[in-house]
């Protein structure tokens, strides 16, 4: 991971120990950037400005390139990440190479926290989809804070409970769902997440590829080839060029199935 690292430097020397060289108004701009996204976390909502202010200077900026590992599975875990900029994905891979995709990050997004708590190490790995910057917050400091600050504590445990019910669903979806059922689920999931609302349905502006949705249903590609093709057909949904287009009849119907 760290080969992978192309800039690793603290956002506390922004305001006291940068060099001279460095425009006052970039280091201002940067700490007012980390701490509005901060602001936008989950788990950091409810704390003031000088939480945020405190929080700030114990994260630790890093640039991860296109493809890379930010963390990976089964290594010791020392640091949370929250996602500043760019997209990452979360995955399993097994021994034959098979890859599945558990979820997709954002920027805002957070992870890495469960190895932090319980000492073990990484569940799952996670590669950066395009060009990233994250934000790591290391285990003392995250300690520190949450003696500090009970309500990221809350917030937390609020956060841990949904991701709960979010894996609970994924095994349903995988035991009592087909493949036309599962990845009408996951393009739903896509659509609310990232589409944009036009008259017609919602507008997913980068289509993912069919082994993407494969790889995110537990599937193969060829069978999502099919799949994708009979539900285009059916004018559920339509490609527009990069884009994709979930319709309005897909979205009232809510993904209704036919059961495994």
């Amino acid at each position: 991971m760290g080969d992978e690292i192309t800039m690793d430097s603290r956002i506390a020397s922004l305001g006291n120990r940068v060099s001279t060289t460095t425009p006052r108004t970039h280091e201002e701009e940067e700490r007012q950037r980390v701490a509005g996204l901060l602001a936008r976390v989950c788990i950091f909502k409810d704390l003031d400005e000088v939480a945020l202010t405190d929080l700030t200077r114990r994260m630790v900026i890093r640039k991860v390139q296109m493809h890379a590992s930010i963390v990976a599975q089964d290594e010791i875990g020392e640091a949370l990440f929250v996602m500043l900029s760019g997209r990452a994905k979360v995955t399993l891979v097994a021994e034959s190479g098979r890859e599945v995709t558990l979820s997709v990050l954002r920027p805002a997004d957070f992870f890495g926290e469960m190895s932090i708590f319980d000492g073990a190490p990484r569940s799952a790995n996670v590669v950066a989809l395009e060009p990233v910057t994250v934000l790591a917050l290391g285990k003392a400091d995250l300690m520190t804070h949450l003696r500090a600050y009970p309500s990221t504590a809350i917030n937390l445990a609020a956060e841990l409970s949904r991701r709960l019910r979010r894996a609970d669903e994924i095994i349903a979806r995988l035991a009592l769902q087909d493949v036309e059922g599962r990845l009408v689920a996951q393009l739903l999931e896509l659509a609310q997440e990232d589409g944009v609302e036009i008259p017609d349905g919602l507008l997913i502006r980068r289509r993912p590829t069919q082994q993407e949705l494969a790889n995110m249903v537990g599937s193969c590609r060829e069978t999502i080839s099919r799949t994708f093709n009979m539900l285009a057909r059916r004018g559920l949904i339509t490609p527009r060029g990069r884009s994709l287009l979930v319709t309005r009849r897909l979205i009232d119907h809510k993904g209704e199935t036919k059961a495994a």
